[in-house]
């Protein structure tokens, strides 16, 4: 999201994300349904179960925008509280969430990390990218909320960059963040949000043949800020950016053979000169020395 007041919910092209265990291993993903557990046949919407002679119309639990809308999956009821601005506390409760085996995928997932990788593509205005449980944020936090009542107090953001740039690689360029861990300190029984606050300087960078790149550079700092109070802030990895309005220019040269002969000339007199001096001082002092000792001799 950004000032300009785009925003991007639970992005999925250009960024893959695979399930990992506590020890980093990349988890199989399991086919929806699987493990479900094995209820009674579908609830309607006007109480009864649904007949083999039926069309299945799931009810919304209140959420309804219309008489005729109906909710068909796990999703679609949680979608219908987000537009509502409701909060879903009791997920065991809704029918199609029990069928689907929602809570219990949940369950089994705690304990679990994730890795990502990818690429977004962002307006050149302030604005910020960020990992966190659940979606669509933009809802009071809703969703993000009903999920964390079925995950631990202590929700872990402790994470690891592997690399993060801003635009195309080019010779010479650091990237702070590369290799940054941080590890949640989970003795106070607190999690938060961790957030980085990126300065990016757009470079161009224009090698010796000619061909120019146009990409970025950046510094940070870093904040760690505790899940304290009402509201209560939502845990994950922020990333808060704006763009410098100073721009660099790195330009690649060859030395022409003038410059060259100027340099070799320039170190070659400072030898000499530095040459002369040490010379000048020995020939000096040699000579004082033995003045010295001729006047001690006569005398």
């Amino acid at each position: 999201m950004d000032v300009s007041g785009e925003q991007h919910y639970d992005i999925r092209h250009d960024i893959i994300k695979k399930r990992i265990d506590h020890l980093g291993n990349v988890i199989e993903s399991r086919k929806d349904g699987v493990g479900a557990p094995k209820i009674e046949r579908p609830l309607q919407k006007h109480g009864g179960r649904l007949d083999h002679n039926e069309v299945y119309c799931g009810s919304c639990y209140g959420a309804e925008e219309s008489d005729d809308q109906c909710c068909n999956s796990c999703e679609e009821v949680r979608d219908a509280y987000r537009k509502k601005g409701w909060a879903v506390n009791n997920v065991e409760l809704i029918d199609q969430c029990k069928r689907e085996g929602y809570v219990q995928r949940l369950k089994d997932e705690q304990g679990e990390g994730c890795t990502i990788h990818g690429f977004v593509n962002v307006n050149k205005v302030a604005g910020n990218f960020h990992f966190a449980p659940g979606k669509s944020l933009d809802q009071s936090f809703n969703f993000l909320q009903d999920l964390l009542n079925l995950q631990p107090e202590t929700y872990n953001i402790s994470h690891k960059i592997n690399k993060l740039s801003f635009g195309e690689e080019f010779p010479g360029v650091v990237n702070p963040l590369d290799g940054v861990e941080w590890i949640q300190d989970n003795s106070n029984g607190l999690t938060g949000m961790y957030q980085y606050f990126v300065k990016v300087v757009p470079t161009i960078y224009t090698d010796i043949r000619g061909r120019k790149i146009h990409s970025n550079q950046f510094s940070v700092t870093e904040h760690f800020r505790e899940a304290i109070g009402y509201p209560r802030p939502p845990p994950g990895v922020y990333f808060f950016y704006e763009f410098s309005p100073i721009k660099v220019d790195f330009t690649e040269e060859n030395t022409s053979l003038l410059h060259f002969l100027t340099n070799i000339c320039a170190i070659v007199g400072g030898i000499f000169t530095v040459a002369g001096i040490i010379d000048s001082f020995v020939y000096h002092g040699h000579r004082a020395i033995k003045k010295k000792m001729e006047l001690g001799k006569l005398g």
